[in-house]
């Protein structure tokens, strides 16, 4: 399936194709403040329909992970990073995606705060 997101402003909008079959909610420090529920995906599925340059990036704690959010709005859109494998990845934020039922979409809890 196809999905088209975006942040709140327009000035950074996405599209990106999968099968949402669950989406993680994280305790960490930066997860627990924003309330994002991310869907991962190889980062090729994810198609900027907006310039690269339209979004800032953020990083903390090991630097590892890329996350991208609007200047203007403030909204995080979705994180870069490597998966244990090598392969590279992003964290959608469902929260930015149009035309998704979050309610049906099973959540799984990940205690971020520990790792």
């Amino acid at each position: 399936m196809q999905y088209q997101a975006s942040c709140h402003c327009g000035r950074n909008a996405f599209t990106f194709e999968g099968e949402v079959g669950e989406v993680l909610t994280c305790n960490c420090s930066m997860c627990r403040r924003r309330g994002s529920l991310l869907w991962f995906t190889p980062r090729g599925n994810l198609k900027l329909l907006t310039p690269e340059g339209n979004s800032s990036t953020y990083t903390f704690n090991k630097h590892v992970i890329r996350h991208r959010f609007c200047p203007d709005c403030g909204i995080h859109l979705y994180g870069e990073g490597t998966s244990p494998q090598g392969q590279a990845m992003a964290a959608i934020n469902m929260r930015c995606v149009d035309d998704v039922d979050l309610g049906a979409i099973p959540v799984r809890h990940y205690d971020g705060r520990s790792a």
